[in-house]
């Protein structure tokens, strides 16, 4: 206020959203993402103002921060829940697996038990097993299958990048910051990711595979799937997390 600068102004130089610009202000730490969003918007506000940014990081970490939180990624990761397919479906397959195979295993132990010595049930019990072991096969080989459709994605910068990726459905992955160069990512899951950077100074990895990123001098963006790699987007198709 003293220096006469508009929040929207600042929110055009930092891309930090206007309301997080204010929680800052008001010091409504419930308002923001997380505590490392939350030093990542001090040190660029700062920067931003003439400030000193790791002071201002200093006291909250000191006034706000927890011992456990101090530790977190970047970004907070529940996408292992997000983009991976649920764990519930896996255990249900395994569950009928079993369940068939013990059913198979007592109708011969009945079998053997009641009619041992009559040569007409064994081939019925060696009929039963056989047509019911394949078809659980069958289902054990199509799950690596539909896992193989989901992509692991990270970034790493190196230098200050902006940085707004969204998942499947348009879900917000990293809400537009400025990473500095060493703050990692954490590693998402989805089946497709839409990927705005604001320069060329990070590292992508694509299934632990490192991917560099060509110079450019403006913003790009690149649309990430299992089936089609990388592909880049044309300006305006870029993401935004406005």
């Amino acid at each position: 206020m003293r220096a006469r600068i508009d929040v929207s102004e600042i929110e055009a130089q930092t891309k930090i959203r206007a309301k997080y610009l204010r929680a800052l202000e008001n010091e409504e730490w419930g308002l923001l993402p997380g505590p490392t969003f939350v030093k990542s918007f001090l040190r660029t506000y700062a920067q931003a103002l003439g400030l000193d940014g790791k002071a201002l990081v200093e006291e909250y970490r000191l006034h706000h921060e927890s011992v456990g939180e101090m530790f977190e990624p970047i970004v907070s990761a529940p996408s292992s829940t997000r983009g991976r397919p649920p764990r519930n479906s896996a255990s249900r397959r395994y569950m009928v697996t079993v369940s068939v195979i013990a059913a198979v295993i007592v109708l011969l132990i009945v079998l053997l038990a009641t009619g041992g010595n009559s040569p007409s049930k064994a081939p019925s019990a060696t009929t039963t097993s056989s047509t019911r072991r394949p078809s659980t096969r069958h289902h054990t080989a199509q799950s690596p299958a539909r896992s193989t459709q989901i992509v692991a994605l990270s970034l790493k910068p190196t230098a200050t990048v902006y940085v707004c990726l969204l998942g499947e459905h348009g879900r917000v992955l990293v809400p537009g910051l400025e990473l500095a160069a060493g703050e990692s990512t954490a590693t998402f899951h989805a089946r497709r990711f839409e990927l705005t950077l604001g320069n060329s100074s990070v590292t992508m990895y694509v299934d632990g595979r490192a991917r560099t990123v060509p110079p450019s001098s403006q913003a790009i963006g690149y649309s990430i799937t299992h089936a089609r790699g990388r592909q880049p987007l044309a300006p305006g198709q870029l993401p935004t997390c406005q």
